[in-house]
């Protein structure tokens, strides 16, 4: 049991990261300046939605506590792919920070030792956790609509984080009553729940990475989605992590440093992105003007 509740889901869950982090660089690299969707656009795609299908296991089977916090590891496995993509070496403050992110992961991991848990929590604190994100997520698109480029992608970026944390938690939802109730899973709220959430989280990406300032709503949106989707897990599923109050605050330190590393990884990968942008837009060729 320890090894389809623990390891099992671990390696999926770490798969996943590498599968969206491979599907994410393949679609970036596809992009074109003027919009067009290329075949390896979709390739990249079908590679990151496999990920997210072995994630979705991966949730079905394990913690939240223990699956996000291993799905942050895509934006560390996009820094070799990315490099390897642009001919070049990652910079040493990269790999430090790397190093940092995977010394994070694995301290959490090593000491909280999350498991699963099926408890159901009353009606007042499930309205209260609803009423908590709606909040959010509407406060950060009004404030959005009425700030400058810059902080629009910021509050979409925490917006889309948001939702996608909430996602998580329908997934792992969805899955359970997947494999339980089999068919009926249609005739429960919770799958349409899901693709509306999804959908919602898509728009708010995109929202984001239209204000132009990618390097402030991808960090954003990294770092939201797995705060959102463990604190649900906390208060909705009834995780937890036995451990002391000392050990507590420990590892509340640990999530921090994570929080950093994972901000300043993703800041670099939208830095880089911007800059081939900005290098594709410039080699497109120029229209050609009639002359009369």
């Amino acid at each position: 049991m320890d090894f389809v509740h623990s390891w099992l889901p671990a390696l999926l869950a770490t798969a996943a990261a590498l599968l969206i982090a491979g599907g994410t660089v393949l679609r970036q690299r596809a992009s074109r300046a003027s919009g067009a969707i290329t075949p390896g656009w979709w390739l990249g795609a079908a590679i990151a939605i496999a990920g997210f299908a072995l994630q979705a296991s991966a949730l079905g089977l394990g913690s939240i506590l223990l699956v996000q916090p291993l799905v942050v590891l895509a934006v560390l496995f996009a820094l070799p792919l990315e490099a390897w993509a642009d001919h070049r070496h990652p910079q040493a403050k990269e790999w430090a920070w790397g190093a940092i992110l995977v010394g994070c992961v694995a301290t959490f991991l090593l000491i909280s030792r999350p498991e699963p848990s099926l408890r159901r929590p009353n009606d007042m604190v499930v309205w209260g956790a609803v009423a908590a994100v709606a909040a959010v997520v509407v406060g950060c698109v009004v404030l959005a609509e009425r700030s400058t480029p810059h902080y629009r992608a910021l509050f979409y970026g925490l917006a889309a984080g948001t939702l996608f944390g909430v996602s998580a938690l329908l997934v792992k939802t969805v899955v359970y009553q997947a494999i339980h109730h089999g068919i009926h899973t249609f005739a429960k709220p919770e799958i349409y729940l899901l693709v509306l959430v999804a959908t919602g989280a898509v728009v708010a990406q995109q929202k984001g990475f239209g204000a132009g300032d990618l390097q402030t709503s991808f960090p954003a949106m990294n770092v939201m989605e797995p705060a959102v989707a463990m604190a649900l897990g906390v208060v909705l599923l009834g995780e937890n992590l036995k451990v002391s109050v000392p050990t507590a605050l420990f590892l509340g330190i640990v999530l921090a440093a994570m929080v950093r590393s994972v901000v300043e990884l993703a800041k670099s990968s939208a830095v880089r992105g911007e800059e081939r942008e900005a290098q594709l837009r410039d080699s497109a060729p120029s229209p050609i003007r009639r002359v009369a």
